[in-house]
């Protein structure tokens, strides 16, 4: 299995128009990938390398620094806003039969100026969020409107179950991750760095810099990634295929250990769009395969086993 690369350039975030074949173009190629493989690699998004890159120093401050430091922004003390915040290695677990993943993460659910942000060493942690949020909100709202053209849906019927991204309305997050060095001796059986797992929400942008992620393939087996200089990966979520009736495809994927004595921390930025709280998510076709769900209903069902809660 490969994953599709697809030139998104006629319909980046630097251009205000695309006619209506290129839009018929990128139709075939998204469809193309997202009903076969449920990945694809974009190109020329808009989205620069320097971006992701100010990201990623900026979160790797805050994360170098002593636990006692991260503790007032956990997500525990973030009571408004469900997940937003520091989560601690092994907190989290997205295969739930395993043992937590060993990463740290910093999830960002609401980019409100009010909340409590980062400061200190990681004073331009706000700033440098905010705005990729922001980024990220644009460019996954371009993709979901080609991908309404390619199943001739009218884009709003996506479009409008996003109104309130940001806000306490909707839960999509721009999550940054920190995987520390492994010490190989104390990892416990079968632990990983991120648990085999299939997204939630609509669609995913993932940013990498290093190799690790492994996507299931039909066959079951686990195929790695490659990195792409430049290009943004992007994958259907549950709620999606559940909205498409099984025409686009969620896939299970995770992060391996580094081989033995691989010593290197691994960073990537991941943005998760999910509809707003009170969308209403039904089969496109009309179908009752699935039964209708709000956005966030079916979130907190599938956070609530991954961090263990009832």
């Amino acid at each position: 299995m490969n994953i599709p690369v697809v030139d998104f350039g006629a319909y980046s975030l630097t251009d205000k128009q695309v006619s209506e074949e290129e839009i018929e173009n990128l139709s075939k190629q998204l469809k193309t990938a997202f009903t076969e493989v449920g990945f694809v690699f974009l190109r020329n998004t808009g989205i620069t390398r320097e971006e992701m890159d100010h990201v990623l120093d900026a979160s790797k401050k805050f994360f170098a620094q002593a636990d006692e430091l991260k503790q007032p922004f956990s997500w525990t003390n973030f009571a408004n806003i469900y997940k937003h915040g520091w989560v601690s290695v092994e907190t989290e677990k997205l295969n739930p039969h395993q043992h937590g993943d060993l990463k740290e993460i910093f999830n960002i659910c609401s980019i409100q100026p009010d909340i409590k942000w980062p400061s200190g060493a990681a004073a331009d942690f706000q700033e440098v969020h905010t705005s990729f949020f922001l980024r990220c909100q644009e460019l996954s709202l371009r993709v979901l409107t080609v991908m309404a053209h390619s199943l001739g849906v009218d884009p709003e019927v996506f479009l409008s179950a996003h109104r309130f991204v940001g806000t306490d309305k909707n839960s999509s997050a721009l999550r940054t991750l920190y995987y520390p060095p492994v010490n190989s001796e104390k990892v416990k059986d079968g632990q990983m760095r991120c648990g085999e797992h299939s997204d939630y929400g609509s669609i995913t942008l993932l940013f990498q810099s290093h190799e690790g992620l492994q996507v299931r393939a039909r066959s079951g087996e686990y195929i790695n990634v490659p990195v792409i200089p430049g290009a943004i990966l992007i994958n259907i979520a549950d709620l999606m295929q559940r909205w498409t009736n099984d025409q686009f495809i969620s896939v299970s994927h995770r992060v391996l250990l580094p081989p033995a004595g691989d010593l290197n921390a691994r960073q990537s930025v991941v943005f998760f769009l999910i509809p707003d709280n009170e969308a209403l998510i039904t089969c496109l076709d009309g179908s009752n395969k699935y039964p209708p769900v709000t956005g966030h209903a079916y979130l907190i069902k599938r956070l609530n086993a991954t961090y263990e809660q009832t």
